[in-house]
């Protein structure tokens, strides 16, 4: 038992709570990171940092989870924004915080105010606008991105606070990679040919390149190929580090990716 106690306490030293997208590394006056799923208290499947709310899990360890987070983040717990996620693409302008319901993205401008997403395969994406000092996170699955989600946040920005997409920075955060997300072919059909592999085997299904498919449409909205920053990871394969809905069969935790700004 004292073996398998090392044995974990080492693995989740070598992968941490969460991590900073190189992108954002260094900037004053913004936080922004994901989690992966090590560093909290949870156990079985939602084991060890489960921050989802709408799981199965204790709640009671779920905000465990989620204030040794903040803890270690320096994130108010009282200035946090989330959402029931619902896989649409509506869009919150948030100027206050709050647990709602059915919203898939926010954009902010408010300093120390901290957007939250969850995801267990769904991509998270996260926008800063160093000019007008704005932020947004986008929860994007294959039906969120079919909606073109992160082109309607793009927009929702400069409608909101002049952004100019071409000085926009975008992290696209870890989900379930191309290949090891099979999809129905009215699902394939959605999406750009360049964003389809083919199927591992006869008889089985296409597969979905969702970083891929998100990275174009926010170059289609014109920010800059050298300006997004993709996750190298997979939630799918990697089940020491990531949770996942499709490989766990539903019955896992979240992570959360989080950005804000925080005053000068």
């Amino acid at each position: 038992m004292r073996e398998t106690r090392e044995k974990h306490a080492a693995h989740e030293e070598a992968c941490p709570k969460f991590r900073v997208p190189e992108l954002f590394g260094g900037i004053p006056d913004l936080l922004a990171f994901e989690t992966t799923r090590n560093g909290g208290v949870s156990n079985g499947p939602y084991s060890s940092l489960n921050l989802g709310t709408n799981t199965a899990d204790s709640p009671d360890r779920v905000r465990r989870n989620t204030e040794l987070l903040f803890r270690d983040t320096g994130v108010d717990p009282s200035r946090t924004v989330r959402s029931v996620q619902v896989h649409g693409t509506k869009i919150l302008h948030a100027t206050s915080p709050g647990s709602l319901e059915g919203y898939d993205a926010f954009i902010t401008g408010t300093e120390n105010l901290f957007l939250l997403i969850a995801t267990a395969d769904c991509y998270p994406i996260l926008l800063f606008d160093p000019i007008n000092r704005a932020v947004a996170a986008i929860h994007a699955g294959w039906k969120g991105t079919a909606g073109r989600i992160a082109q309607k946040t793009v927009e929702s920005m400069r409608q909101a606070f002049g952004t100019r997409p071409e000085t926009l920075l975008a992290a696209i955060g870890t989900g379930i990679s191309g290949p090891a997300y099979e999809v129905a072919g009215d699902v394939a059909e959605q999406f750009p040919v360049s964003c389809i592999l083919p199927p591992v085997t006869q008889g089985a299904g296409p597969r979905l390149d969702l970083s891929a498919a998100n990275r174009i449409q926010l170059e289609e909205a014109a920010v800059p190929s050298s300006s997004i920053e993709c996750s190298p990871f997979c939630s799918f394969s990697e089940s020491s580090s990531f949770f996942s809905h499709r490989r766990d069969h539903g019955v896992t935790g979240r992570m959360l990716s989080v950005i804000g700004l925080t005053e000068n």
